[in-house]
């Protein structure tokens, strides 16, 4: 009995569902039939009444679509609207685009001739080209070779004079005025005489003749960068008392010491006057260059004859050398500080 009652109720709910598709479908059809009933176009017969009457219809409104229901099952299709029949006026204009050429279809139809004609020719001028690459290589074969650039004066031969020998042939007796003659003993030479000169500079001055009484008393002052040096020269022994100090424990350096002692070594008194000297500013090695400089002038304050000869080694020529002041924007005197270019 249940299986009974379940498909007279869907046979029941089928009934309906085609009732209400079927009504659908009706209110379709009777819009789009009407539609091109009154976009029907006027009779060609009148054509003032065609001009007139498609000047003032308006357009059809177009129809709704309809809701469709929950759940159709099959829907009927609607009938597709007819085009709309252009008016009188604009006919004339598109036969006339339709009847004239288009240049996209011109140059289809072109090409299209152009192949036509090519095929047949096609073995023509196959064979020219080959008869004008027959007639190309047969010239480059009768063509004699590209000589090679000449390179000028390679036919001329290499003359080369070798050093000391005449150009000319004039004989033995022809001498080269622009020859270098290299001399072997050339460089021994030069270091002999730089050895007589020292030996010269060492030699003691046999002119020299200083008064050594008992109360002779020769001063002088000498300076080296910022050191100041009294000296005073008087008969002895050859002793040097520099500020209550032997000459070894002021000076330890026995360069220094030699460079202070080459004054009086060289006039020839290095054994027969005493060295009293005062010294202050300075280093060590400007001190001892102070006091060299104050035994030449005292020497010279002994003997004025002696001039020529000190000023010749260099003993009373005072050193100049010193050191540089330091300038604003650098760290010393010439140092600068590292450039940075980024």
């Amino acid at each position: 009995m249940a299986r009974k009652k379940k498909s007279e109720g869907e046979a029941a709910e089928q009934d309906t569902s085609q009732a209400g598709a079927e009504h659908a479908a009706e209110e379709v059809t009777q819009p789009a039939q009407e539609a091109p009933q009154a976009e029907a176009a006027p009779d060609a017969s009148d054509p003032e009444a065609g001009e007139g009457e498609s000047a003032r219809a308006p357009e059809a409104p177009q129809p709704e679509a309809p809701k469709a229901e929950t759940r159709p099952l099959e829907a009927p299709p609607a009938e597709a609207p007819r085009a709309e029949v252009p008016p009188a006026e604009d006919a004339p204009r598109e036969a006339a685009q339709a009847d004239a050429p288009q240049p996209e279809l011109a140059q289809a139809d072109e090409a299209a001739s152009a192949e036509v004609a090519e095929e047949p020719g096609a073995p023509a001028t196959v064979a020219a080209d080959a008869s004008e690459g027959g007639e190309a290589a047969e010239e480059a074969a009768e063509r004699p070779a590209r000589a090679k650039p000449s390179v000028p004066g390679a036919h001329l031969e290499v003359d080369i004079v070798p050093e000391g020998v005449d150009p000319l042939g004039r004989g033995e007796e022809y001498e080269d005025p622009y020859a270098i003659e290299e001399d072997e003993h050339a460089p021994a030479q030069a270091e002999e005489q730089a050895e007589e000169v020292e030996e010269v500079l060492t030699q003691p001055i046999a002119s020299a003749a200083i008064d050594l009484a008992a109360g002779a008393r020769y001063r002088a002052t000498g300076k080296r960068k910022s050191a100041i040096a009294r000296v005073t020269l008087r008969p002895g022994s050859g002793t040097y008392l520099i500020n209550g100090r032997t000459l070894e424990e002021h000076f330890p350096r026995t360069t220094l010491q030699r460079n202070i002692r080459q004054p009086l070594e060289t006039v020839g008194y290095h054994e027969r006057m005493d060295v009293l000297a005062r010294l202050q500013g300075g280093g060590i090695s400007a001190q001892a260059g102070a006091l060299r400089h104050g035994v030449s002038r005292a020497l010279l304050e002994a003997d004025p004859n002696l001039r020529g000869e000190l000023k010749r080694r260099g003993f009373l020529t005072r050193d100049s050398r010193a050191k540089e002041r330091k300038k604003a924007g650098l760290k010393k005197a010439r140092k600068r500080p590292q450039f940075s270019k980024r």
